[in-house]
């Protein structure tokens, strides 16, 4: 059996607690991020950005996220590619994507964009790619042009709505999938009567379990829909997603720190912790509802720095 190891980015790491929601165990690892099971596998992520998964199914499981140690996975094997048709990068695709569910700070923004096959070469030449992959000049430079050339819509979820539906009871997994819903929707919407020939998700969920979260809504966006992980590079509509979510969030974060008064860092480690105790000093406690995710550790973490600073 043995066990398999990859070695992942700490936003990997976020896109996949979020993907296990419903799986999560109580009970984790010191120096872990999280650990979750599945019927044939169970996962454990480290603050180091190993990620173990052990069990009969830890080689199916560790090729939705890359090659690992120990298995030979082709460049894009069908459980990273989620079982799409053969030439789907060459479609005319929705494809959705997320920014800032890991990040302590800022909103999360959601975008679906429509790329035709005909537009797909002229992407490629403005360096469309995996938002990851970009530095924040280049995504800016990137986002305001495409802006002009694809149908896109954008959902921002800011932390004051965020922390009345995470105290509520609504899991970040929900969230985003109700906003991936109405996103890809109202795209829908924009080029009607043109239907596109499929639409991607970017996968943070199981797929049974983003309809389930979704089962209440009006309306639903069901036919030729496909999810897979890592879709920025199965398909431009789900890259140019990304660099339209991301450009959205850079810009909220800008606003978020002259409104602060000071650059607010980015992520979840040491650095927003000062950030927030210097925000709480600063404007009181009562403001980080407007800034932060509350329920996240940072939260703790700040206020005992600010009690080590006034103690």
């Amino acid at each position: 059996m043995g066990n398999v190891v990859l070695n992942l980015s700490m936003s990997e790491i976020n896109k996949m607690r979020s993907y296990y929601d419903g799986k999560l165990l109580d009970k984790v690892p010191p120096g872990s991020v999280f650990s979750a099971k599945t019927v044939s596998c169970t996962i454990t992520a480290y603050k180091s950005g190993k990620v173990l998964f052990q069990g009969n199914g830890n080689e199916a499981e560790a090729m939705r996220w890359g090659e690992a140690s120990g298995v030979k996975a082709p460049a894009k094997s069908k459980a990273a590619r989620g079982n799409l048709p053969e030439g789907f990068s060459q479609l005319s695709v929705i494809g959705s994507d997320e920014v800032g569910t890991g990040d302590f700070f800022g909103p999360i923004t959601v975008v679906a964009a429509y790329v035709r096959k005909e537009d797909i070469p002229l992407l490629k030449e403005l360096g469309v790619r995996d938002s990851k992959d970009l530095k924040d000049e280049k995504i800016i430079a990137i986002a305001k042009v495409i802006k002009d050339i694809v149908p896109f819509s954008l959902m921002t979820l800011k932390n004051e709505k965020y922390n009345q539906l995470q105290r509520s009871g609504m899991s970040q997994g929900k969230m985003k999938a109700l906003l991936h819903n109405q996103a890809i929707l109202n795209v829908l919407e924009k080029i009607s009567p043109v239907k596109p020939d499929a639409i991607l998700i970017d996968q943070f969920v199981q797929e049974s379990t983003y309809y389930l979260h979704i089962k209440n809504q009006k309306a639903i966006a069901r036919e030729n829909v496909y999810f897979s992980t890592k879709a920025e590079g199965i398909h431009l509509a789900v890259a140019a997603a990304s660099i339209l979510a991301r450009y959205a969030f850079v810009q909220y974060f800008d606003k978020l720190s002259e409104a602060a008064g000071f650059k607010i860092p980015k992520g979840a480690g040491g650095l927003v912790d000062e950030a927030a105790a210097r925000l709480i000093l600063k404007k009181g406690r009562e403001i980080l509802p407007q800034y932060v995710k509350l329920h996240f550790a940072n939260t703790e973490k700040a206020i005992n720095l600010v009690n080590k600073k006034k103690g």
